[in-house]
Formats: C-alpha cells, sequence, structure tokens
C-alpha cells in the first residue's frame, strides 16, 4: 500500500478541531506495523502546534507494562510530546468537551534538572540529572473512533495523549523508592485502579531510562526543566462526565482531576 504521511496528519488534525474521532489509519493510510512512518505523522503534528505557540514541556511513555506491550504485538514502549497547553492544575476542572474519548491513569512524573544527551544513559546519570519526582494523572484520549487503535495508531497520534495533571508537592528521587511504590486511583471516593510502580517496565526509572537513550539517539534529547510521564501504574480507566479522580502514590503523595458534566 501508500503511504501518505500528510493524509494521516490532516485526519488527526482534523479530528481535535472537530472532536469527531477518524477511522484507524493502520492499512488505509500506514501499513500495519509501519511504526517509523507514525513517528513521522507525529512528527508533522509537533511542527503544527509549536508553529501555532505550543511549547514543548517535555514527553510521554506509553506501552510501558508487559500486557499492553502483548496486546500490540511490540516489545518496547512508544513515546509523545508534551506542550504547555496539556498541563492541567491539580483538582481544575476539565472541560470535557475539549477531549474525545478520555480515560485516566495514575503515574510517576520525573522533573528534570539536568539534560540527558547520552545515547546510552546509566542509572547513575539519571539520579543525577532528576531533580524531583511527583505524582501525575495523565488523561489519555484517542483520536481513532472506538479506541480501535493499533501501534501505528497510537504513535501516530502522537502516542494518544491527551492533558496531564501533576501533584504540586515535589519529592526527592533518593526518598521514594518508585519500584515498590503503591498506587490506587480512586472515583468518587472509591478505588477503580490498583498497582505498582513495578508495573512500569519493573520501575518507572527504567521507562526514562528507555526515553533518554530513545530521544537522544534521534537527535532531539530531553533538556533541564522537561517533565516526563514515566508510564501508567495500573489499569487506564474511562471517564465518566462530571467524575472527579484521585490518585495516591505511597511515598509521592495524591494528585486530583475532575471533569465537567457537558459542553462547556
Amino acid at each position: 500500500m501508500t503511504v501518505d504521511i500528510e493524509a494521516a496528519n490532516r485526519e488527526l488534525a482534523e479530528a481535535r478541531t472537530s472532536g469527531k474521532p477518524c477511522a484507524p489509519l493502520r492499512g488505509r493510510l500506514l501499513p500495519e506495523g509501519d511504526v517509523e512512518s507514525a513517528y513521522r505523522v507525529q512528527q508533522l503534528q509537533a511542527r503544527a502546534w509549536q508553529g501555532r505557540g505550543e511549547r514543548r514541556v517535555g514527553a510521554k511513555i506509553g506501552l510501558t507494562s508487559r500486557a499492553a506491550q502483548d496486546s500490540f504485538g511490540v516489545h518496547q514502549p512508544d513515546f509523545g510530546l508534551l506542550t504547555h497547553v496539556m498541563a492541567v492544575g491539580d483538582g481544575v476542572e476539565v472541560a470535557i468537551d475539549r477531549l474525545i474519548q478520555p480515560r485516566v491513569e495514575a503515574e510517576v512524573a520525573f522533573v528534570l534538572g539536568r539534560d540527558l544527551t547520552e545515547e546510552r544513559v546509566t542509572t547513575v546519570d539519571l539520579i543525577g540529572a532528576v531533580d524531583h519526582v511527583l505524582p501525575a494523572i495523565e488523561i489519555v484520549d484517542s483520536r481513532i473512533a472506538g479506541w480501535d487503535i493499533s501501534i501505528v495508531d497510537t504513535v501516530a497520534d502522537n502516542a494518544s495523549s491527551g492533558m496531564y495533571v501533576l501533584g504540586t508537592r515535589p519529592r526527592r528521587l533518593a526518598d521514594v523508592d518508585l519500584r515498590l511504590a503503591g498506587m490506587v486511583l480512586e472515583h468518587a471516593g472509591e478505588p477503580v485502579s490498583v498497582g505498582a510502580g513495578a508495573a512500569c517496565m519493573g520501575s518507572p526509572l527504567n521507562a526514562l531510562q528507555w526515553l533518554a537513550g530513545t530521544l537522544a539517539r534521534a537527535g532531539d534529547p530531553l533538556r533541564a526543566g522537561d517533565v516526563v510521564l514515566s508510564g501508567s501504574l495500573g489499569p487506564v480507566v474511562p471517564v465518566v462526565p462530571g467524575g472527579a479522580y484521585e490518585a495516591r502514590i505511597s511515598g509521592l503523595g495524591s494528585v486530583r482531576t475532575c471533569f465537567s458534566k457537558g459542553l462547556s
């Protein structure tokens, strides 16, 4: 089949603007399994966002659990870009009509104090580069109808990014055992997702190591000040209109988000 990077980009951009999802890209505009072309679509979107004034503030990692990778038939994570317009304050209501089919997941966020430019990043490099860690809720979304996605669809769609919320009480990396950190995500006070740091590639630090090396090899390394959402610690949860969600991660504290009931 013919690869149509421009058409895939146009369809995703139109879905974002209209709020109406498009059909899956795989097998239609992008060959099944063609992750390289999918990242080219992602790059076109990133250029458009930055061209209209969106500031890059970091990156997000997806597919960090073995179960998620197996479901996509891949053996490594994927990544997407974070811009400043995706950031939402702790506890601030999100207008649900800004999203198409949102879901939430609890994660560990790293904030870097140093650049990570080496292609082979060591654990010592990572520890020295992380300024602090925060609890986070990622609000994932898909511009593909019905979340009918493959690895190609999600990568092209900026790793199914939507928005993200960070806690406001930073912790030093040395004060938290991220691998053993337990997580509970509640909706209206009831647990809807539970997990731990080990679910994220054995430790969220391993996910950060993968991303740092991947971006350095691509010539676009992580920089001081970047936020990195390291991947879900437990099952993702569909958003209920009007719902309120709180994630608590042991050693890191809590973070909250809520959604409007309808049109803003």
